[in-house]
């Protein structure tokens, strides 16, 4: 009997030039999923004087491809925009608060082309975070005179860091609340892109992280699914959807890396969903990463192996589920966790020798 999953043929071929599914989705791309209505909520907020949008999601579900989306409508309605990726900051940028405010200082002064001029407000009198504050509203926002959007990629990295995390994200949102009495505030708006929940010593009651509005972005459903196959112009029918969401879930970037495999022929679904969560398969390199971070936390290791081998969701212990959902390993059902999809129960079974 001919295999039904032969036929993935391209119903026109498929240009030499197609992407791969690696790093946020290009602006221009046709394989960007819009998950309505988050973009247009963030629009339409981002709009809002003194807007403050917080996009949480764990690790490769499309938080910077939206973030990269908000700052092109920003710019689309005449904004300056300022894009950092906190990972940028090396070495001793976290050595202290003050040298690492001087850094972000001048990444902004340099997004929008003017001279740092750092000095001219460094007062070591006043502390680092006036220094900051007063840089920012006198130089940036009073010279620029136009709404400016703030937009920072992997603010985890900061969490990593105690010290720098209790003076930086309490300013941040300090410059929120600036907005609603002082009016040269209004024109910033702020974009804060990450993963984690686990705040450490940070109080929420002072930090940007239960203020504004909240986006957790969500796993594509069946019908986004079958949509971005006829992107990859796969000949699918709601059958081989189902095929690949029962190993993978909705995972943005599962999801695509497969069916960019399937679009180009190289494997027929059957022998993907067979080899996917072995050394053979295409996600070798994705799971062999995520084995290499939980090798060197010992604690996190166990916590998961406590939860591929249960059959129904089991409750850890929080910080360690705060962790796992931010490398995108479990998935939340109230006070319970499972393996976030199909793929992770199986490749780590196996790995844990259960």
């Amino acid at each position: 009997m001919p295999s039904r999953h032969k036929h993935f043929e391209l119903s026109v071929p498929l240009g030499n030039g197609l992407e791969l599914p690696h790093g946020p989705v290009k602006l221009d791309s046709e394989f960007y999923v819009e998950r309505s209505p988050i973009e247009e909520r963030c629009y339409e907020t981002i709009r809002q004087a003194g807007a403050l949008i917080r996009i949480k999601a764990p690790r490769q579900m499309g938080k910077t491809s939206l973030l990269d989306r908000i700052v092109e409508y920003a710019e689309q309605q005449g904004y300056q925009t300022i894009r950092i990726n906190l990972l940028q900051a090396k070495g001793d940028v976290f050595r202290s608060l003050n040298k690492f405010l001087r850094w972000f200082c001048a990444c902004m002064s340099s997004k929008v082309k003017l001279d740092a001029q750092l000095d001219e407000y460094w007062d070591c009198d006043r502390g680092s975070i006036v220094n900051c504050t007063t840089y920012v509203q006198e130089h940036l926002l009073e010279q620029l005179n136009s709404p400016v959007v703030l937009a920072l990629d992997e603010a985890d990295r900061v969490f990593q860091s105690p010290e720098i995390a209790q003076g930086f994200f309490p300013m941040l949102r300090s410059w929120h609340e600036e907005a609603k009495t002082i009016d040269v505030w209004e024109q910033l708006r702020l974009v804060v892109a990450h993963s984690t929940e686990d705040y450490g010593l940070l109080d929420i009651n002072q930090s940007p992280f239960n203020v504004g509005l909240p986006v957790e972005l969500p796993e594509f459903t069946s019908e986004q699914v079958a949509d971005l196959a006829r992107r990859y112009q796969l000949n699918w029918d709601d059958t081989q959807v189902q095929q690949l969401m029962a190993m993978v879930g909705g995972h943005p970037y599962l999801v695509r890396l497969a069916l960019h495999h399937l679009a180009h022929q190289e494997v027929t679904l059957k022998q993907l969903l067979q080899d996917a969560p072995t050394e053979a398969g295409i996600y070798e390199a994705h799971l062999r990463r995520h084995w290499g971070m939980l090798k060197d936390n010992l604690e996190l290791a166990e916590a998961l192996k406590q939860v591929v081998s249960a059959s129904e969701p089991v409750r850890i212990e929080t910080m360690q589920a705060y962790k796992l959902y931010s490398m995108g390993l479990i998935q939340r059902q109230r006070d319970q966790v499972m393996p976030r999809c199909e793929l992770y129960r199986q490749y780590f079974q196996k790995n844990y020798e259960l």
